[in-house]
């Protein structure tokens, strides 16, 4: 089966075919450098973190592009209220950025170019589009004339005659019921204060909208494979994306368009004044592990409403808890030889998991492939039929998946003296016939998140 993934432009799943053989040009929208991301954030770019691992997964080079906006309305805005430059208020939060994917897992993108350092390439996009007769100026602002663009609306799926049809507008975003004319130079104006490029077009500054399309193309081409965001991206930001872009090159831009669906949090819309919006650092004070959080916002489909609930990351925890134990079992087979039962089950899995994945990233399906395998392997190692040469490739089969879920890279935490030291006394306290004892420092440790398991061949402890 080959991949199939819901094309936005089609509405349709299609069979994935690059346009170089065995490369993928892959876009997908990144932050606006104004706030410090939160959950419903993180999910999109977990969403996009799964797509490239998968197609990596399948044997494609990806080079993802994956742009920082740190101009527009908003970071202008900020910087003002806070009193300081453009770039030192938006560093800050580039930084939270980097941070927030290194602590969920997330593969870095090939490039993460900044909007402020691509200003003369969204110029001379703007210039292409005057020469080609889409553009007109007023006030000092050029503008984009969405009607001489016949195609308007093909991503949206809706005709231009069917939306309240504005005149023009300067903001970068806009009500989604209305068609306007937008924006891709604006004239300075004292609002902006020092933010503001002397160019052919005028003293002034990008649009929201033209930096995408520069951008991607800067750095993929005038026409690369897949384009990535959310939902709310679709109209009017990727609609403009794709009337601008085609509109300077006259050919199609994008072949795939993915889009992830919002997130609710405890089946609420994530509101700061609901008490429901998280960042990543809300979470990791409140104790909650960030694997298993990375695992609750992968582990429903992409087109899928999710709803994030602090008991979700808890279930999470336990899922990947089964998993961790399953590992570390496996690493203690010790006798040799090989199962033909085994390489049977490895084979069906790695098909299942496959199968599930071309389905436009059915991550539910490729889940329960995984947990049907330990299922399986639980069952056969307590019949004898695990050998050390099973192990190694059960193991193996289980990083493979991993490169695509990046959530199993598992080292057990160290324990501190005081905890170590309270083990020995247990045990202790188990030889000597203390069972009182034994049971009331197993009972404290269990409080601290530290399990022990007893067997004949002694105690073992794990950190949840």
């Amino acid at each position: 089966m080959a991949l199939r993934l819901f094309n936005t432009l089609t509405r349709r799943k299609e069979e994935f075919q690059s346009i170089v053989e065995g490369k993928v040009g892959l876009y997908t929208c990144g932050p606006t450098v104004y706030d410090f991301a939160h959950i419903g954030n993180l999910r999109a770019f977990i969403f996009e973190d799964l797509l490239r691992r998968y197609l990596k997964y399948s044997g494609y080079q990806v080079k993802q592009v994956m742009n920082l906006t740190d101009v527009d309305d908003k970071t202008i805005r900020g910087s003002k209220e806070q009193g300081v430059s453009l770039a030192e208020y938006t560093q800050t939060y580039k930084e939270a950025f980097f941070e927030d994917l290194r602590n969920l897992n997330i593969e870095p993108a090939e490039v993460y170019p900044a909007a402020t350092d691509h200003i003369q390439d969204m110029v001379d996009l703007i210039l292409r589009l005057r020469d080609r007769g889409y553009t007109y100026e007023m006030d000092g602002a050029t503008y984009f004339r969405i009607s001489d663009f016949k195609e308007y609306g093909k991503l949206a799926h809706f005709k231009i005659d069917q939306l309240k049809v504005g005149a023009r507008i300067d903001a970068d975003s806009y009500e989604k019921e209305e068609a306007r004319d937008f924006a891709l130079w604006k004239a300075w104006d004292e609002e902006d204060g020092e933010v503001f490029w002397e160019t052919e077009l005028g003293k002034g500054r990008p649009g929201w909208h033209i930096e995408c399309s520069a951008m991607s193309m800067k750095h993929l081409g005038e026409q690369f494979d897949i384009h990535t965001g959310g939902v709310d991206n679709i109209f009017p930001h990727h609609e403009n994306e794709i009337a601008q872009s085609e509109g300077a090159t006259g050919k199609p831009w994008v072949n795939y368009w993915l889009h992830c669906e919002h997130l609710l949090v405890e089946g609420k819309k994530m509101s700061k004044s609901e008490g429901n919006y998280y960042t990543l650092k809300d979470l990791s004070e409140k104790g909650y592990d960030r694997k298993a959080i990375r695992y609750l916002l992968l582990s429903t489909h992409y087109r899928q409403q999710l709803n994030f609930t602090l008991a979700g990351i808890d279930a999470s925890r336990s899922a990947l808890q089964r998993l961790y134990d399953f590992m570390e079992n496996l690493k203690r087979v010790r006798k040799g030889g090989n199962h033909p039962e085994v390489a049977e089950c490895v084979a069906e899995t790695k098909k299942n998991f496959g199968q599930a994945m071309d389905d436009d990233l059915n991550i539910s399906g490729g889940l329960a492939a995984i947990f049907d395998f330990v299922r399986k392997i639980n069952i056969l190692a307590a019949g004898g039929k695990i050998a050390r040469g099973d192990a190694v490739e059960i193991v193996r089969t289980m990083e493979n998946f991993d490169t695509v879920l990046g959530v199993l890279e598992y080292k057990q935490r160290e324990i501190d003296e005081d905890v170590e030291r309270m083990i020995q006394e247990r045990h202790q306290a188990r030889t000597s016939g203390d069972w009182k004892k034994a049971d009331e420092i197993r009972d404290r440790l269990r409080e601290m998140d530290i399990i022990l398991e007893d067997s004949p061949e002694g105690t073992r402890w794990k950190i949840l």
